[in-house]
Parts: structure tokens; sequence; C-alpha cells
């Protein structure tokens, strides 16, 4: 079963308005919530990664969801699950990263218990106060579909760790590759240039299971067709398009906002247009309906 059908039955068995986006935006709290995991030898391997990167990334990760919305990052709690092997090292190290990464947000709490491997959950708080939020699903014809930054960097960066070869390493952050994948930056100034400065509804979304699963999560939630232009989309010249477009943890945003908003904005790269549906997405003229066939399913066999 694929993640987006887990999904679905959690959305239709509890009922809930809240479920559907990255983050629950509790309106009459204004503040977003969000949770996301990492698994041991499925988002990591503790050859590849140090604790500090780690905790760096787990930050990084659980802010950008709240920075896919418009909010204002906050608080953040951790909980470990640790193998009865785990030193105090391996404790210090993943919350000196953790508190690097925090910068402007505060670490309130957690929880530690015993597991067979290391799995990490963390909830982030974001407040709505000033800002508008975004959803998935506002996404309208006329709008402009802009990102920011670099994509395919991440996937390219974990290509070089898992080759074995002694010059990629997790030690090696200065090769911008593996700098990205390893130690991920959040888009928070990008987030809150469009969320400060846009009246209208507008979809947004972060790139952490790659950029074409965001415009198809964006596409399908509005109902729309969005018509891209690949070679318009920002990227190092040794990333091939299909890393581009299908390469995941960038954490970079994508948005669909209406154009009128753009000259009060920086930051951004246009690379396609919202049009009338029905959902679709086409990349370079050719239309797509699904991709799942091309992205990462966490319960593959």
């Amino acid at each position: 079963m694929k993640e987006q059908e887990f999904i679905q039955i959690i959305k239709s068995t509890l009922n809930s308005k809240y479920i559907g986006d990255d983050c629950a935006y509790l309106k009459d709290l204004n503040i977003l919530v969000s949770q996301d995991s990492l698994v041991e030898d499925v988002h990591f391997k503790k050859d590849l990664i140090t604790p500090y990167q780690l905790g760096y990334k787990t930050v990084m990760v659980n802010i950008s969801d709240i920075c896919a919305s418009g909010a204002k990052p906050l608080y953040l709690t951790i909980s470990l699950s640790l193998p009865s092997d785990t030193n105090s090292n391996f404790i210090r190290n993943f919350y000196n990263g953790a508190k690097d990464a925090a910068l402007g947000v505060e670490i309130v709490g957690g929880d530690i218990t015993g597991s067979d491997k290391i799995y990490i959950s963390a909830t982030a708080i974001g407040s709505s106060k000033g800002r508008k939020i975004s959803s998935r699903s506002h996404a309208k014809p006329g709008y402009k579909i802009i990102v920011s930054g670099e994509h395919g960097s991440s996937a390219y960066g974990l290509e070089l760790l898992l080759k074995g070869n002694p010059e990629f390493t997790k030690n090696n952050i200065e090769n911008k590759f593996i700098k990205s994948h390893l130690m991920p930056e959040a888009q928070i100034e990008f987030s809150r240039n469009i969320s400060e400065n846009i009246q209208s509804d507008y979809a947004m979304m972060d790139t952490s299971d790659g950029l074409a699963d965001a415009l198809f999560q964006i596409a399908k939630s509005s109902n729309v067709n969005l018509d891209i232009d690949t070679t318009k989309i920002p990227h190092d010249s040794r990333v091939d398009m299909q890393t581009v477009l299908y390469g995941g943890e960038d954490y970079q945003l994508v948005a669909a906002v209406p154009e009128s908003v753009l000259q009060k904005i920086s930051g951004y790269t246009i690379i396609g247009d919202v049009k009338e549906g029905p959902f679709s997405v086409n990349f370079d003229g050719k239309t797509f309906t699904q991709i799942d066939d091309k992205l990462f399913n966490h319960f593959k066999e």
C-alpha cells in the first residue's frame, strides 16, 4: 500500500478537516502543528551521517513543514527511541546539532525510550499571526508556479555518499551536494516573504518528497493543470532532470501564487503556470496524471 492511501484512510476514518496539508491549522489558536519522523535504515544510515548532522536535519525537516504553510516556526519537541548501546556522546552531539539548527525556534521538550533502532519523532509549532496561511488546495488558474533554490542536490548528494568513494563521506560537507543532503536548510525567509505579502489564497509545499510529488499534490488537491517548463527549474548542471524532479529531501518550497504578488517578493524562479483542470501536470508539453512508480515508497518491500 502507498503512503497516500494510508493518509486517505486516516482522513476518512477520523472525518477530520485538518488532515490534508503538511500542517494542521488550528485557526482558533492561531497556531499550526506538524509532526515528522526519521527512522534508521529508512531515512538515514548511521554510517552515513553524524549524530550532530542527524540532530540538525531533524530540526530542519520539521521547521520546513511549518515554512510550507507560511507560518512562523516557534517551538519544537523531539522524541528519541534509542538502542541500549547508545552512548552519551550521541545524545550530546545530536542536541548540539538540533540547537544550532533551531535558531529562533525553541526546543521545549520531548521523550526518550528504548528501541532496536534509532527512531526520531518531532513536533513543530508555528504561529499564523500576521501571515496568510497556504493550502495545497488553493492553486487557481492564472497563478504562477514559483520555486526557491536549487533542486535535486540532496538526492545527488545521497548518491555520492552511497558510492563509497573515500572522497565522498559524511565529513566532507564542503561538497555542496553532501551538505544539501546531510544538513538541509528550511526556507524560512522565502516562506515569510510570501505569507506576509499576499492577500489571496495560495498553495505552497516543501519538496521533501521531491519537486514532482509536490506539484502533483498541489494539482490534485486544487483540481488544476500545472504546466511546467523543466528548463526553468534551478539546478546544478551535474544533476540530471530525473533527479531534479523526483529526488527528494531538498526542502525547497514550491508555490502557486497570483502574478500580482510577484512584484512584492524576491528570491523566486517562475517555472510554470496554473491552468484549468481537470487535474494533471505537464512537463514540457507531456501530460501526466500519475507518477507513483517514480516516487520513493516507505512501505515498499
